[in-house]
């Protein structure tokens, strides 16, 4: 019997399934028992070549649409999402290994939300007239044409809409690449978008590994590039994508600051270290794993810690009492093991975790370092796991300073009651996203993305409305034109 996580397909092209099984086999594997529960194949050639040239021919048409009719169909996928939000949410914790108590109010429903929003704000898109004199220059927003979407497998049902939903707005179509290693839940983001009546060719789902990214970022056809993923990744995708002149967003990975100062809230700054460090497993980009608190607190703050870690429920991801889930892949589970051993190695002090968890499938105990320091190779690098390192300060202008010490710049956050502090502290960290007294929050409206390595442009809000569109102006002489000869 095929598992329910088995799609009917590996690709969705033109409003309707696709396979091609002489591309490579890609196993889909369940993090939390390490079981093969689906098999997709990789993008060949010519799937490549439908889904860009379907997905040419069907912008055109999308792009005539008025935005009304455009953001009519995004809401209607948005509700049919929240319709079924239990089963993409069981579908995601197939792909993920991410507990169903987290990805039934995380992942369908924000992709809701950004479909729903941007619905919303299709029909607003609007130029501006320039009065000159008696002449005027009017402005118009156009699409960009043929957008490429490359996922990340974190948050795969939320990717494919944060990257879908503003490209179709404007009137663009998508090919969208998930990562190999989550490829279902962006299948059903397709295939919701046709039952709501988007146009066949408008938004396409291709699987693949890096060469069939490459394939898509170097098509002449393509005029835009969104990824989401490592900035190693995205400083290969973002050359190869500038030497076709191609528009690009890069939302990349992050060693961000979290900031707690000894007048906090020492229970909403453990509630935010905890946020930033151990959601999804500690697989988010935007976590905030350099923990820097002020020295008069240091001791009952990490023993607060301590003592709400030990409340973590490991488990099934399917049973809903579970809070944390497995790393997921075996490989990524490796990764943040040595990470932890170079943090011992390193003279860390370990207040809890600090190893595999004892049971099947890919489970990190969430880990908390202390008495880390800057140069630690645990507070210089992204772990993508569940590991806190607590660094100790004395004063703000220090830990400014010591926050932004990084290549990265995506988030950053603040705990303080002082509110001008929080402002000042915040204004002087160089981060994209920045949070006070509190950690993560992501809302559609909100612009999202980081500065520095940590990538270019926007996703959400109305800014991404920006880099998925360009202003055409025109020049409107009433009178005689005056020459030279």
């Amino acid at each position: 019997m095929t598992h329910p996580a088995q799609p009917k397909a590996s690709h969705f092209i033109n409003g309707e399934y696709v396979e091609d099984t002489a591309g490579t086999p890609i196993p889909v594997i369940y993090a939390a028992t390490g079981e093969q529960i689906a098999t997709v194949h990789a993008a060949t050639p010519a799937i490549v070549e439908q889904a860009l040239s379907t997905a040419k021919a069907a912008q055109k048409e999308w792009a005539k649409m008025t935005g009304t009719e455009r953001g009519r169909i995004l809401r209607r996928a948005a509700d049919i999402m929240r319709d079924r939000n239990h089963d993409l949410s069981v579908l995601e914790t197939y792909d993920t290994g991410k507990p169903l108590q987290e990805t039934l109010v995380a992942d369908a429903t924000s992709g809701a939300d950004a479909l729903e929003y941007f619905g919303g704000l299709a029909a607003s898109l609007t130029g501006e007239h320039i009065p000159l004199g008696e002449d005027w220059v009017y402005t118009k927003r156009e699409a960009l044409g043929l957008c490429v979407g490359i996922g990340a497998w974190n948050y795969p049902t939320q990717i494919a809409c944060w990257k879908g939903a503003p490209a179709l707005a404007c009137g663009n179509s998508m090919v969208f690449k998930p990562s190999e290693t989550t490829p279902l839940c962006a299948l059903k983001v397709a295939e919701i978008l046709i039952e709501a009546g988007a146009p066949a060719g408008v938004f396409n789902v291709v699987q693949g590994m890096g060469e069939v990214g490459g394939a898509l970022v170097t098509d002449p056809r393509v005029d835009k590039v969104s990824l989401t993923g490592s900035v190693p990744t995205g400083k290969k995708v973002y050359a190869a994508a500038a030497a076709g002149m191609k528009h690009v967003t890069m939302e990349l990975g992050g060693k961000s600051p979290l900031i707690i100062f000894d007048d906090a809230d020492i229970d909403n700054a453990v509630g935010g270290a905890i946020n930033g460090n151990f959601y999804s497993s500690g697989q988010v980009c935007s976590n905030g794993t350099r923990v820097f608190v002020q020295k008069g607190i240091k001791e009952k703050f990490l023993a607060r810690l301590a003592e709400r870690t030990g409340n973590a429920i490991l488990g099934d991801p399917m049973d809903e009492a579970t809070s944390f889930g497995p790393m997921v892949t075996e490989n990524q589970m490796n990764i943040v093991l040595g990470y932890i051993e170079k943090g011992k190695e390193e003279g860390a002090r370990v207040i809890c975790g600090g190893a595999r968890a004892d049971m099947d499938g890919y489970y990190i105990q969430p880990t908390v370092f202390a008495d880390v320091t800057d140069e630690m190779t645990i507070a210089r690098e992204e772990i993508f796991g569940p590991v806190m390192s607590v660094l100790d300060f004395d004063t703000e202008e220090e830990v400014v300073a010591r926050a932004n010490d990084t290549e990265f710049g995506l988030s950053a956050g603040v705990f303080t009651k002082d509110f001008t502090r929080a402002h000042r502290v915040i204004g002087n960290l160089e981060a994209g996203s920045c949070f006070i007294n509190s950690y993560n929050d992501a809302p559609v409206e909100a612009p999202f993305g980081g500065v520095k390595a940590s990538g270019v442009g926007r996703e959400n809000s109305k800014e991404a409305i920006k880099h998925f569109s360009q202003v055409k102006s025109v020049y409107v002489r009433m009178g005689d034109v005056e020459a030279a000869f």
